[in-house]
């Protein structure tokens, strides 16, 4: 499945930090656990990225879709 692919699959997704001082994204979804862990400034990346994607989808039309799609 491609990036730009759209997908019927539901996922739990939580992010925070651990106690070793990494912050961990938490994907779980059926058959799925999956923990990643990042450095801070290896966080602070991934969320430069997403809110350039979130601000490319909004010019392309995409801010229309309702909050929290994909997430659960």
């Amino acid at each position: 499945m491609g990036i730009d692919k759209q997908s019927e699959v539901a996922a739990n997704l939580q992010i925070g930090p651990t106690t070793l001082g990494m912050v961990r994204i938490y994907v779980e979804g059926e058959g799925v656990d999956l923990p990643l862990d990042f450095d801070p400034e290896e966080a602070e990346e991934i969320a430069e990225e997403l809110r350039a994607a979130a601000e490319a989808a909004r010019q392309m039309g995409g801010g229309s879709a309702p909050k929290g799609k994909g997430r659960r």
